[in-house]
């Protein structure tokens, strides 16, 4: 049985949707967990992240409330330490909190367009890169990454989130290689639920259902079972997937003569062909690939 007795988690973004149910699972499942979510309230009321921390609290389990925003380097620092007082540990980072924006590139004003990536990847960047040394020196980490569908094969209308949540993909492709010679593992998941979010970006949402059925996916990528690293995943609605870049078969063409565009033009369509699909550990692999004229 999965559980997480003894591990302290920090779920960013998880007063509602998506990271709510995050965080209560890991919880029912006993990880002590930070509930981070920026309060709008006024003050003296409760914000989403108290509510969640009342939820889980009622259930027994652990859980502190943390109100910064993921925007500056100086709040993931807070967030891990606010980890670290409580619980005097941080094991489990899950990186949820997001923002979208509805608008195509020549309708976007650049401060829009660099307030998504400032929420979407900087805010990532800002948390992970706090929580990492933490991981490092216990030797052992698990981070899941908040990514999109739009990032994968981007979505009209949704430039800046579409490319905030591609460029996660990368960064945690990278991370996973740089920690692979240490028992942490970094992933992303890639939700379909039905969130506030969802339902602002104008997407049929008739067959989604909740969020809840995302979080075991999460779970399982938050506990020590986890095998994966460097995995992007899709969840939602029951079903449950995988998701990464293949390159095609291509052509050859001889290095040691001239390449004409006309050249190129010729063989556009085996260029182009969905043929003999496949994927590669890391960059360098691919380049082999290509020089070996795999």
């Amino acid at each position: 049985m999965i559980r997480f007795d003894g591990r302290a988690a920090l779920v960013t973004g998880a007063g509602k949707g998506l990271g709510r149910a995050y965080a209560l699972l890991l919880a029912a499942r006993g990880a002590a967990v930070v509930v981070n979510n920026r309060k709008r309230e006024a003050a003296g009321e409760k914000g989403s992240a108290d509510r969640v921390v009342d939820e889980i609290r009622a259930a027994g389990g652990k859980a502190v409330a943390n109100y910064d925003s993921v925007e500056t380097r100086e709040s993931g620092e807070r967030m891990v330490r606010a980890a670290l007082d409580a619980f005097g540990r941080l094991d489990i980072l899950v990186n949820n909190a997001g923002v979208d924006q509805h608008a195509a590139l020549h309708n976007i004003a650049l401060d829009e367009f660099e307030r998504v990536f400032a929420v979407n990847f900087f805010g990532t960047l800002y948390v992970t890169k706090a929580a990492l040394p933490v991981m490092r020196d216990k030797n052992y980490g698990r981070i899941v990454i908040s990514t999109s569908s739009a990032g994968l094969y981007g979505l009209h209308g949704l430039t800046a989130y579409s490319a905030s949540k591609g460029a996660l993909i990368a960064f945690m492709r990278a991370l996973a290689q740089e920690c692979a010679r240490r028992p942490i593992r970094v992933n992303a998941v890639a939700p379909y639920a039905l969130t506030p979010m969802t339902e602002r970006q104008g997407v049929d949402t008739s067959q989604l259902h909740g969020p809840e059925l995302v979080a075991p996916l999460v779970a399982w990528l938050a506990s020590e079972q986890c095998t994966a690293n460097g995995e992007t995943f899709i969840a939602g609605s029951g079903h449950f997937g995988r998701a990464w870049a293949v390159e095609n078969q291509g052509v050859k063409l001889p290095p040691d003569r001239p390449i004409s565009p006309e050249d190129v033009a010729a063989r556009i369509d085996a260029i182009r062909a969905e043929t003999a699909p496949r994927g590669y550990a890391d960059a360098v692999a691919s380049f082999v690939g290509i020089k070996g004229g795999a």
